[in-house]
């Protein structure tokens, strides 16, 4: 059954398209974050005397951003570009947002040490949030930042070098991963571990609620509205109860095999050793339930029927491709729990001093008018700036083209204002 939507059956809907600038030399990277994780990258720059100051930097917490469509417009302005991938590319499973700012300041880094007196963030989709909670925590003093995980795992922040960027881009950003999944988790889930279980009363792709044979629009009651958000959030507390479950347990285990230390017989101690060495894996089902996806009235906005990933997302459902179908609880916590993640784009935008430049693209079909507002209306100052384009999410041409225009509209936006505020 091929659900997908095919926005992605030609590959990656972020990479550029056709060739890079003339005379564009484009290197492969290594670099190492404070706590020695390796990560790799490829460094675009313009010809050497055509290069200006200004360095971009381009990632994602776990998409790979190597080839991403800002490039080419970046590069023919003069303007370097890293795109750098983080520990966790193309696997969130294990991935730690406390730890993937590290991953940022080691991209930072490279692009200060490399000639570019002046860093900008690049943050498409969930790249924002990644990059508005490091800038937060990078122009804090080191002993005011983030002490422990939402796991409660020490960080490493304090100790990192972590230069504060001079400017951000939002593109097409979200307020967060946790905040994504808690517009589209299935509130119909009834028992985690029986992911068919289902209550028909929450079920958003039950015609009695209101859901219509797509792709034609459905229409929900204000009332089922209401039910069904506060489902979602119940969901969601009852997923962080389980992850701090699993965290307390392999926590009191460790202290318990610690100080059984001589105490006890090897096989009595390696029972707990193995408790507390135990690392579950919490799978998490029916991730593309967002009454947006099928109700245009719901914060109305120029968006398609469907998912960014499916134009039949009541089946897609019900597929492994989703978001955050497989977590560590501390991944959990950290990335995917709207309640619990410190990568709030919002919380951390109010935060931070750099200009930014943030841009709605009013075809998303997984970031609404209401929720940019919101964002736009967290930042901080008057050296911001808000841009509308009549785009999808990834700029992308219609299938199969050639060539995006709308990408090439994008960069004529985003160019000039990187110019004007960080010297070309």
């Amino acid at each position: 059954m091929l659900l997908i939507s095919k926005t992605y059956w030609l590959g990656m809907p972020f990479n550029y398209k056709g060739e890079l600038p003339p005379g564009t030399s484009c290197s492969p990277v290594y670099l190492q974050a404070h706590d020695m994780r390796g990560l790799h990258g490829l460094f675009y720059q313009p010809p050497e005397g055509q290069r200006e100051k200004t360095g971009v930097l381009v990632m994602h917490p776990r998409a790979d951003f190597t080839r991403h469509y800002c490039i080419p417009g970046f590069v023919a302005a003069g303007i370097s570009v890293l795109g750098l991938q983080t520990r966790c590319i193309n696997n969130d499973t294990t991935a730690i947002h406390e730890d993937l700012i590290l991953d940022v300041a080691a991209g930072v880094k490279h692009l200060r040490d490399n000639g570019c007196e002046r860093v900008v963030l690049f943050g498409n989709s969930g790249g924002g949030s990644l990059f508005a909670f490091y800038q937060a925590q990078a122009e804090k003093a080191p002993a005011d930042r983030l002490a422990v995980d939402p796991a409660g795992k020490p960080t490493k922040l304090q100790a990192a070098e972590m230069i504060p960027a001079d400017a951000l881009l939002a593109v097409s950003a979200h307020p967060g991963e946790g905040h994504v999944l808690m517009g589209c988790i299935d509130p119909a889930v009834v028992d985690e571990s029986d992911p068919l279980a289902s209550d028909p009363a929450l079920d958003m792709y039950n015609p009695d609620n209101g859901f219509a044979p797509p792709p034609q629009p459905s229409q929900y009651p204000e009332a089922f509205v209401a039910r069904f958000r506060a489902g979602q959030r119940a969901r969601v507390e009852r997923l962080d109860a389980i992850a701090r479950r699993y965290v307390d347990e392999a926590r009191e285990a460790e202290s318990e095999y610690k100080a059984s230390k001589g105490k006890l017989s090897f096989s009595e101690r390696q029972a707990i050793g193995r408790r507390a060495a135990f690392e579950p894996v919490m799978t998490i089902y029916r991730t593309m339930a967002n009454l947006h996806y099928t109700d245009p009235s719901l914060d109305p906005s120029k968006r398609g029927y469907g998912s960014l990933f499916s134009e039949r997302p009541d089946l897609m459902n019900y597929q492994y491709i989703g978001f955050c179908r497989q977590v560590t609880p501390a991944a959990w916590l950290s990335t995917w729990s709207g309640l619990s993640s410190n990568a709030d784009f919002c919380a951390n935008a109010a935060q931070i001093s750099c200009p930014v430049l943030l841009v709605n693209a009013l075809r998303d079909k997984e970031i609404y008018p209401g929720e940019a507002k919101k964002m736009w209306d967290s930042l901080q100052g008057d050296h911001n700036t808000f841009l509308e384009i009549d785009a999808e999410h990834y700029f992308e041409p219609e299938f199969g083209a050639q060539t995006a225009p709308d990408v090439a509209r994008l960069m004529a936006e985003v160019v000039p204002w990187v110019q004007t505020r960080c010297g070309g």
